[in-house]
């Protein structure tokens, strides 16, 4: 594996990554504010679920594939545009899930599923997470070390967990507003703007040019 120096130095360069509020953070926020803490928390996991397996693609060579090519590239990144929209989209309509009680339905295996399948489904269609570990776990290898694809491997899973934990802290914050709301049509009306902030993030998401 890397060493202690290149490892904490990873750990540092990706925590002040991490703490810059960006589109994961804003999914997780938006989740949080249609459907309450525990969603937003099995959505931060889920969407670093599918940023770890990101990092697997660069690891096995097939990121720089993706890449590499233009359209390959456009099919992911309009993918997972789409599929923030219909999340968002879903939201909007699921009037009796807005206006439930937080935790309602949340911890049954159903649901605990699917929210973290949405979850990773948006963290594997983030083209820019194949473009950041292309660019970033490489400089955390050490060739002297062992296999390059167990370390990159070892760094990717780190950076996932990192990112959850983090995402998780801001889904709890922005929960508490929700939380807060004893009545349902506070929370429908609080619910809507966070899918309404879903479907902003996947248009923004798919006007943004390549990096």
């Amino acid at each position: 594996m890397s060493s202690t120096p290149q490892f904490l130095a990873f750990l540092v360069a990706s925590l002040i990554l991490i703490l810059i509020p960006g589109p994961s953070v804003m999914f997780v926020v938006g989740r949080a504010i249609a459907y309450g803490r525990r969603q937003a928390v099995l959505t931060a996991w889920g969407n670093a679920l599918g940023t770890f397996c990101s990092s697997a693609l660069v690891a096995v060579g097939l990121g720089a594939l993706i890449t590499e090519s233009a359209l390959a590239f456009a099919i992911v990144k309009y993918a997972g545009a789409a599929y923030l929209v219909y999340l968002g989209v879903k939201a909007l309509r699921d009037r009796k899930g807005l206006m439930a009680s937080p935790e309602d339905g949340a911890d049954s295996p159903k649901r605990v599923l699917a929210t973290m399948a949405e979850g990773f489904m948006v963290g594997l269609l983030n083209p820019k997470s194949i473009l950041f570990f292309l660019a970033i776990l490489p400089q955390f290898v050490n060739p002297a070390a062992g296999s390059a694809t167990m370390q990159m491997l070892l760094l990717g899973g780190t950076f996932a967990v990192l990112c959850a934990a983090c995402d998780s802290v801001w889904g709890l914050v922005a929960s508490a507003a929700r939380e807060a709301l004893k009545k349902p049509r506070p929370r429908l009306i609080l619910g809507r703007t966070g899918g309404t902030a879903l479907i902003g993030l996947g248009i923004a998401a798919a006007a943004g040019e390549r990096a």
